[in-house]
């Protein structure tokens, strides 16, 4: 019997404090703005997420006030409050 491995984000906090690293880490282009696809590649490529648990990371992290997501869904801006990423 094959058993699934475990999908460390699957829980949205997990996924949406990975994407305020990744955020965090990428260099926003004008007025705070960074392009969604400078935290998604990463996500889904090298972190080997899911579209489900990215979308959940995002909804998780706008509601926490971590993140602003254009309406546009073309980019976010950082609003995640020092020392988020320590807890």
């Amino acid at each position: 019997m094959k058993h699934a491995e475990a999908r460390p984000y699957a829980d949205p906090e997990a996924a949406a404090r990975k994407l305020v690293e990744l955020a965090t880490s990428a260099p926003p282009v004008q007025d705070g703005r960074i392009h969604i696809e400078k935290i998604n590649a990463p996500f889904l490529s090298t972190f080997k997420a899911t579209g489900p648990e990215f979308g959940a990371g995002i909804k998780y992290a706008i509601e926490k006030g971590w993140l602003e997501l254009h309406e546009s869904g073309t980019y976010v801006r950082l609003l995640a409050p020092e020392g988020l990423l320590a807890n």
